[in-house]
């Protein structure tokens, strides 16, 4: 199975970011955590972007705030899929992070989640390398299942109380 990168900007972004391991750990998929920064390590940020694919990777989850360049640089630098969270740690409440993120240039996608929306971006990495692995596909299609009984029940649940 191909591994997932997860890369944050700084180690602030850590409380955010762990929602995204928990959920590849979950599924079982592999993953390694860095720290880079695209403007105070770009050098080893470009590095690591260039040789993820030849390190057994399959899609990159880049998370960070404010300017939040980092899911770019990245990108700009490999062909694999990049996945950028935006991470609200500023005064605009992470709006500055989500256009950074999300207004790319053509010719270099970068896949964007909600603002702190870790927990959608490993679930779009899982989405992203089940295209290649059945038994990957089987377990994101029995965690929708499980999803959606549960709002069944929490209807069910709010149905009897206010329906009667």
């Amino acid at each position: 199975m191909k591994k997932v990168a997860v890369i944050m900007g700084s180690d602030s972004d850590l409380p955010v970011v762990e929602k995204a391991i928990s959920k590849l750990g979950e599924f079982g998929v592999p993953y390694e955590v860095h720290v880079f920064s695209a403007h105070r390590t770009p050098a080893e940020a470009a590095d690591f972007s260039r040789s993820a694919r030849e390190k057994g990777f399959g899609a990159i989850i880049a998370a960070a705030g404010k300017a939040a360049h980092l899911a770019g640089a990245i990108a700009a630098n490999t062909t694999l899929p990049v996945i950028g969270i935006p991470i609200k740690s500023s005064t605009l409440d992470g709006l500055d992070a989500l256009l950074s993120t999300v207004q790319m240039p053509s010719g270099i996608p970068v896949a964007t989640v909600a603002i702190d929306g870790a927990e959608n971006a490993a679930l779009l990495a899982v989405s992203i390398l089940s295209v290649s692995d059945e038994a990957l596909a089987a377990k994101l299609a029995d965690s929708r299942k499980s999803a959606a009984e549960s709002v069944l029940l929490k209807n069910k649940a709010v149905e009897e109380k206010f329906n009667a």
